[in-house]
C-alpha cells in the first residue's frame, strides 16, 4: 500500500512526499485505516517501526486549527517528545496545524504560552502533570489520546501518572497506545481505557538473516580494550553501545574519546540540553558512536545503525530484541557484539532462553589493551564503586 492510498489531505500528502515517504511500514498499513476509522488502537510494534506516522497523519488529518488542544500525545522520554513533535510538525508543514512540546528540565513559561496556541500536545506524564496543576492546559476538547511506549511508562513509573491524567480528558475520544511489550500493567491500562480496541501487531522479532549476533568471553579488565579495537576496526555507519548504569555510559564515553574514538553519552541523568546535544551530534554525524542506558535510547528512531554493541549485558531476551533491533533495519544488514564477562553470565542465560536467538561465540581477536579511566586523570578497573576504609575518628554526617 502506498501513501496515496490513505486519501490525506493534499497538504499531508505533500508533506509525506516531501519526506520520501513512499511504501507503509506494516504498523502503518494495519494501524491507519483503523484510526481513520475511529477505532481504538492497541499497536505492539518495536523502535523505528514508524509508528509516529501510523497514529500522526490520521491524527493530522481530523485536527481543525484554532478549536483548542485536540490531540495529546504521552511519551516516557524526553528525547522521544522532541523526535516525536519534530516528526509531527514535518508532516504538518503545509497546515497550520500547531504542535507544542512539554518536558521537564527547561523552563515551563515558554510551553505556557505554546499551549495557548496549540492544536496538538506532545509531552512527557510528569510537566503535563505540572501544567494540569497550574489549569495552563485546557483538556475540554481532546478528541484523540495516544500513550508511546507504555512499557516504557510502566518500568519508569509513570503509569500512575498516566491514569491522573486519563481522569482529566473526556470520555468521548479516540485512544492508541503503543508498546513494544504488553506486561500486566499495560493491559490493565488497555482494559480500563481503550474501547473494543483493535490489537495490532507489527515484526518484534530479530531477522537472523540480515543480523549477525556474536559474543566474545573476555576478561573484565580486557572489556574496555576489545570495545576500542572493535569499534576501530569498524568505522562505517553508527555504532550504538549499551552500557547498564549511567556511571557506565559516562565513563565508557569519555574512555573512547581518551582513545580519539568519537563518542557521546546518553542517560537520563544528564541536563536536557546535553542530552539533546548528543542526539543533535549523531544526527549530523559529528560522532559516530552513543553510549547510551536502555531508558534513554528507548524510542530514539536513529538511523544508519551497522553496529550495537553489548558493554553491559541486558537482563532479559525482551531488552536484548530491542538493543540490536536498531541494526539491520530496511533490507540492510548489522551487527549485534555481547562483550560478555563474568559478572554477565547469569543475564546471559537470561537472554538465552529464547531459542530464536542465534547468538554464536566468536574468538578473541588480538587487540592493544589500552588504559580505563574511572573519572578524569585517574585509572580504574571495572569496580562499580571506590571504596574508602572506614575511619572510626570520623565524625558522621547527616
Amino acid at each position: 500500500m502506498n501513501f496515496e492510498d490513505l486519501h490525506l489531505k493534499p497538504e499531508l500528502l505533500k508533506a509525506v512526499r516531501e519526506l520520501e515517504f513512499t511504501e507503509l511500514t506494516e504498523i502503518q498499513e494495519k494501524s491507519i485505516p483503523e484510526i481513520q476509522a475511529g477505532k481504538d488502537i492497541v499497536g505492539q510494534s518495536s523502535t523505528g517501526s514508524g509508528k509516529t506516522a501510523a497514529f500522526g497523519l490520521p491524527i493530522l488529518q481530523k485536527i481543525e486549527h484554532g478549536k483548542g488542544i485536540q490531540a495529546l500525545i504521552l511519551t516516557p522520554t524526553r528525547e522521544l517528545c522532541v523526535q516525536v513533535t519534530d516528526a509531527l510538525r514535518s508532516f504538518a508543514k503545509y497546515t497550520n496545524v500547531s504542535v507544542a512540546s512539554v518536558f521537564g528540565g527547561v523552563s515551563i513559561e515558554p510551553q505556557v504560552n505554546a499551549l495557548r496556541n496549540a492544536d496538538v500536545i506532545v509531552g512527557t506524564p510528569g510537566r503535563i502533570l505540572d501544567h494540569t496543576e497550574r489549569r495552563t492546559i485546557n483538556y475540554q476538547n481532546v478528541r484523540f489520546l495516544v500513550i508511546d511506549e507504555a512499557d516504557k511508562m510502566f518500568e519508569m513509573g509513570f503509569i500512575e501518572d498516566v491514569e491522573k491524567i486519563i481522569r482529566h480528558i473526556p470520555n468521548q475520544r479516540q485512544t492508541m497506545l503503543f508498546s513494544a511489550t504488553m506486561p500486566s500493567e499495560v493491559r490493565h491500562i488497555v482494559e480500563k481505557h481503550l474501547i473494543s480496541p483493535v490489537t495490532i501487531k507489527g515484526i518484534v522479532y530479530v531477522d537472523t538473516s540480515l543480523l549477525r549476533q556474536v559474543y566474545y568471553d573476555v576478561k573484565p579488565h580486557d572489556k574496555f580494550s576489545l570495545l576500542v579495537h572493535l569499534l576501530k576496526q569498524n568505522k562505517e555507519g553508527i555504532a550504538l553501545v549499551f552500557c547498564a548504569t549511567r556511571r557506565e555510559a559516562d565513563a565508557v564515553a569519555f574512555n573512547l574519546k581518551e582513545q580519539g574514538i568519537n563518542a557521546m553519552a546518553i542517560h537520563g541523568g544528564m541536563e536536557q540540553n546535553k542530552r539533546l546535544k548528543s542526539v543533535e551530534a549523531l544526527k549530523n554525524e559529528t560522532i559516530n558512536v552513543l553510549v547510551a542506558t536502555d531508558v534513554a535510547a528507548r524510542g530514539l528512531d536513529i538511523r544508519n545503525v551497522s553496529h550495537v554493541y553489548n558493554y553491559d549485558v541486558p537482563k532479559t531476551s525482551s531488552d536484548y530484541i530491542h538493543r540490536v533491533g536498531r541494526t539491520a533495519r530496511a533490507g540492510g544488514e548489522g551487527d549485534a557484539v555481547t562483550l560478555l564477562s563474568e559478572r554477565d553470565h547469569g543475564s546471559f542465560t537470561m537472554v538465552l532462553r529464547d531459542r530464536s536467538l542465534k547468538i554464536t561465540r566468536s574468538e578473541k581477536p588480538g587487540f592493544e589493551r589500552v588504559p580505563f579511566k574511572r573519572s578524569e586523570g585517574r585509572e580504574g578497573g571495572f569496580r562499580k564503586h571506590n571504596f574508602r576504609r572506614p575511619s572510626f575518628n570520623r565524625r558522621p554526617r547527616y
